[in-house]
């Protein structure tokens, strides 16, 4: 879908990207679309001024993830939408991307609030068995439609017949699913910020906790929140590993939004291609851990969550 959205851009253009995105992403544009003479800004749109100040003349595409991946700030669509128009009147704009994986369109719905384009990977949430992978990009311009319908033609990635059958067999189930999510990954949240184990714990960032900074933003920009949540561990890359190793429901995996519960360790796996000094700034530290909280028992997951920290704390004592 990434390589959808980018194939309406010629050489010469500029690109601004929120500074926290999906790894893959963050690779895709600097590593590989940057080598076709289109510019990249990676600019926090958190501080709307300091967002507004990347945009350029020749900006023809701006990319927000929200929640972003890993460290779920909450962007106000709205207010980036708003800007933009304001900045490029009488001109024509640039196309308005929002990556909405990890709120799905249960959540959360960009095209409402003044997006272009919403993508998704229905390999995650939409889907949710953890057995498709595909991606989705919706619009209400229709002239851009038909363009991204031939580039689709053009270069090729059409989803197979039994993919979308699985994948459409997913989505019925979507609005349950989502519920048991949220339902689990806030009770695991408040667990870790407040329960036993939490002193082993720094911070936890979850969009649907009041300690979240964009908290009011999320309960009105979004209708619920998912399973994902990151918190960091006290210690480093050590503990943090060792806390991974121990988990026994939770899988260490990369993905995120099926059924099962997932953690994983951005630093060395989801955004190792970012380079360091680029996680240092954005708050992906060797200690930040990430859940995808499924939707088993949450009594079982805290449980889990209890005994790595046990294993973790007891061998350091």
């Amino acid at each position: 879908v990434s390589t959808q959205s980018t194939g309406t851009l010629k050489s010469g253009d500029h690109i601004l990207v929120c500074d926290d995105v999906y790894g893959g992403t963050n690779r895709y544009f600097n590593k590989v679309v940057s080598n076709f003479g289109i510019s990249i800004s990676m600019v926090d749109p958190i501080d709307l001024a300091k967002f507004e100040a990347g945009v350029q003349e020749n900006t023809a595409l701006v990319w927000l993830e929200t929640p972003t991946n890993p460290t779920l700030k909450i962007i106000d669509i709205a207010a980036v939408c708003e800007m933009i128009n304001r900045k490029f009147e009488g001109k024509k704009k640039p196309i308005i991307v929002v990556d909405n994986t990890f709120a799905t369109p249960y959540f959360q719905r960009p095209l409402a609030l003044g997006a272009t384009l919403v993508l998704s990977s229905v390999t995650k949430y939409i889907n949710g068995h953890t057995d498709v992978c595909m991606g989705v990009i919706c619009s209400n311009d229709t002239a851009l439609t038909e363009k991204l319908r031939f580039l689709q033609l053009a270069v090729g990635p059409a989803p197979s017949p039994f993919d979308c059958y699985l994948a459409l067999r997913g989505a019925r189930t979507l609005h349950l699913r989502m519920r048991q999510h949220e339902s689990n990954s806030i009770a695991i949240a408040k667990w870790l910020e407040t329960g036993e184990k939490s002193r082993f714990v720094k911070k936890v960032i979850h969009p649907g906790l009041p300690s979240h900074p964009q908290h009011e933003l999320a309960k009105r920009q979004m209708k619920g929140f998912s399973g994902m949540l990151s918190f960091v561990i006290d210690g480093g890359i050590a503990e943090a590993t060792l806390f991974l190793q121990s988990l026994k429901i939770f899988a260490l995996a990369e993905s995120l939004g099926g059924y099962e519960s997932l953690a994983e360790l951005p630093s060395v796996m989801t955004h190792a291609s970012v380079p360091p000094e680029q996680r240092e700034i954005i708050g992906i530290s060797d200690s930040l851990i990430r859940l995808s909280v499924g939707i088993e028992e949450p009594e079982d997951l805290i449980a889990d969550l209890a005994q790595a920290f046990d294993i973790v704390y007891n061998k350091k004592k």
